[in-house]
């Protein structure tokens, strides 16, 4: 028993020495899985560096590989004069409706959604829709809504999509719009 645990013992200590913990930091947001450091390379956690960059991966089975899809999605915020925004003073700004462009999509979705997230972390759903057609490019423009920028602060409206075949949703793009105080 003495002999294994010194083994054992031996072998993790060699294994510390061989490779090292690193931390990672996504556009200056630490994450919370590190990476490790082993023989001049860098190995990182393979969901987590994908969806901090708004792409998301589906695993291959059959193959033995991680898909890494990165679809291009561009958003802008209109409201019911059909001015476009991106900043607003604190307070009501009419009825609100959020454009995305979507393209570069490679893989089968399901469905798509839209929320807006508060300066506190509040996240308030806004609109999804299942996609019926997987064209690579499409657009989603949702229904009219209120929303009052009760705070000022950065306001995220963030582009969700589901992969078919998955129940889990993921952001692959994020706006901010920035509320001010009235001047």
């Amino acid at each position: 028993m003495a002999m294994l645990l010194s083994l054992w013992g031996g072998t993790m200590i060699f294994a510390d020495a061989v490779s090292q913990k690193v931390r990672v930091v996504i556009n200056g947001i630490e994450q919370d899985e590190g990476g490790v450091l082993q023989d001049g390379k860098t190995y990182l956690p393979l969901r987590q560096v994908a969806e901090a960059l708004g792409a998301v991966v589906r695993w291959d089975d059959d193959n033995k590989r991680a898909v890494i899809y990165k679809p291009n999605v561009h958003m802008f915020l209109y409201n019911d004069k059909n001015s476009t925004f991106g900043g607003v003073n604190k307070g009501y700004q009419g009825k609100i409706k959020v454009f995305s462009q979507i393209d570069n999509v490679k893989t089968d979705l399901s469905a798509v959604k839209v929320t807006i997230e508060d300066p506190f972390g509040k996240e308030r759903f806004i609109q999804s829709e299942n996609v019926t057609n997987n064209n690579d490019s499409f657009w989603f423009v949702t229904d009219e809504f209120d929303y009052k920028f009760d705070a000022t602060g950065k306001y995220k409206i963030r582009f969700y999509m589901k992969l078919s075949g998955s129940e889990e949703w993921v952001s692959v793009s994020e706006k901010l719009v920035s509320s001010t105080a009235k001047s």
